[in-house]
């Protein structure tokens, strides 16, 4: 008898039109990814999830059942993993939900709607409308932190503390965002179709430059988390769906420009990384333009992957934040 390594939960398994069972597209799913060590237990320690949300499929997973929830928003080029050493310590405490966002991950890919006013919107008929959550707590590092602001000034009334981490929200011009220029993949991943003509077939070169040159810790996002990613980003569509998110700056700083005249009235927590390429106080001072009550400052020895890098630092943060009660 062969006992099995661990076990996954799906909500539905892939079927044909005569409902038999796809054992291709299962074989296509899980093969590929390497279940050795430590990535197998992390991946294994979540339930995963399906939710159909208007024109896009959703997965996400869930830890935890307590009374408040939490979403964490990932950035690029990261999926839900990015939050896997930070989940286990928020879930003694609430009940969490880490989404693949909109064409991300194992997260359908539509050809269209990148804008973060519209991904936002998919995240908020997730934890709303199919988990049911009225209020809750949000958290976006990278391009998820554009989207959880988003989110959290269409629903102030649901979203009642919101984290930033080491991102700024860009609105008037997009200078703050490419730092000036100096992350110069922005306008790299604006140009249409160059990108994916170029990056596809060499994910594994491309993301990895990233996850070494954004970090104070390279060692932080190891061989496996990478290989977890380069699966990820090597789906059909992936690639164009997460350069989608680059090209929509200028629609979000439109929206941007238009939201910043209600600042935000939920208390904010805004954090970036001190060393390496983080952002450090780029984000509270961006935050600060865009919400009311804003607290946060620098994670130390950190650079921009933030959960990966400092996770017991993010988990302190947040756990203070988060469970303040006044």
């Amino acid at each position: 008898m062969v006992v099995p390594d661990a076990y996954e939960f799906v909500d539905e398994l892939p079927r044909t039109s005569t409902g038999k069972f796809l054992k291709t597209a299962l074989r296509e799913k899980f093969a590929v990814r390497d279940w050795s060590g430590l990535a197998a237990q992390e991946y294994f320690m979540f339930k995963h999830h399906t939710a159909e949300i208007g024109d896009v499929r959703l997965h996400y997973v869930t830890v935890g059942n307590g009374p408040q929830a939490i979403c964490l928003l990932h950035g690029w080029p990261q999926t839900w993993w990015e939050w896997r050493r930070v989940m286990p310590a928020l879930a003694e405490h609430f009940t969490v939900v880490a989404p693949d966002m909109r064409g991300l991950g194992d997260s359908s890919c539509p050809a269209g709607g990148y804008d973060k006013r519209n991904v936002a919107n998919d995240i908020w008929r997730l934890m709303h409308d199919t988990l049911g959550h009225q209020r809750f707590f949000l958290a976006g590092h990278d391009w998820g932190g554009p989207v959880a602001y988003a989110l959290a000034h269409a629903h102030g009334e649901a979203v009642t503390r919101l984290a930033i981490l080491d991102v700024v929200v860009p609105f008037g011009s997009a200078d703050a965002l490419t730092w000036g220029g100096k992350r110069w993949h922005h306008g790299f991943h604006w140009v249409q179709d160059l990108p994916e003509a170029l990056v596809a077939g060499r994910e594994r070169m491309y993301l990895s430059w990233f996850y070494s040159n954004l970090a104070y810790n390279p060692a932080a996002i190891t061989p496996e988390d990478i290989n977890e990613y380069v699966r990820a980003y090597s789906q059909p569509g992936v690639l164009r769906a997460g350069f989608e998110f680059y090209r929509a700056t200028p629609t979000d700083i439109a929206h941007n420009n238009e939201n910043k005249k209600i600042p935000l009235a939920m208390p904010v927590l805004a954090l970036g990384g001190s060393g390496g390429k983080g952002r450090g106080l780029q984000v509270l001072e961006n935050m600060r333009e865009l919400a009311s009550d804003v607290r946060g400052g620098e994670i130390a020895e950190c650079g921009h992957w933030l959960p990966e890098e400092q996770p017991e630092a993010v988990v302190r943060e947040m756990l203070a934040f988060f469970c303040e009660t006044s």
